[in-house]
């Protein structure tokens, strides 16, 4: 596994791997002299359906002979990468754990919720920025 992000180009738009960076919002690394480089090298744009973002523990999935190009993203790009990547039936209750951060009342409530719609525990820690005991308490173990 490696640290960075992938951007990537699909052949077909309809494949339903990764995310569009435009839909992710401003990221950083799109406005590097790498990265208008490489989508100048392969005639492609920004916003193009077919550019790709993969965040790094999924970046195995990119397709063998995928034109490619390891990107860094900070906490906050990764955590909306992450979050466009969710089923629909889990990201409400993300929505909800992002927002826990600015509040304090229901917390168990919450993540007993997230916990039994399949929330991963690293991934209620990584949104709540609570205390991985605590979630892992929470979850039983």
């Amino acid at each position: 596994m490696t640290d960075d992000a992938y951007l990537f180009l699909l052949e077909d738009a309809s494949v339903p791997l990764g995310v569009v960076p435009a839909a992710v919002g401003d990221l950083a690394c799109m406005e590097t002299p790498a990265v208008r480089a490489w989508l100048d090298a392969q005639g492609s744009a920004p916003d193009s359906p077919c550019l790709r973002l993969l965040p790094p523990e999924e970046t195995a999935a990119v397709p063998e002979g995928a034109e490619r190009l390891p990107v860094p993203l900070s906490d906050e790009e990764l955590i909306r990468v992450r979050h466009l990547m969710v089923p629909e039936s889990l990201a409400g209750i993300e929505e909800e754990l992002l927002t826990y951060r600015d509040i304090s009342d229901g917390r168990d409530g919450l993540i007993a919720r997230a916990l039994a719609a399949g929330v991963p525990p690293h991934r209620i820690v990584e949104l709540t920025g609570e205390d991985p005991a605590t979630v892992t308490a929470a979850a039983g173990g």
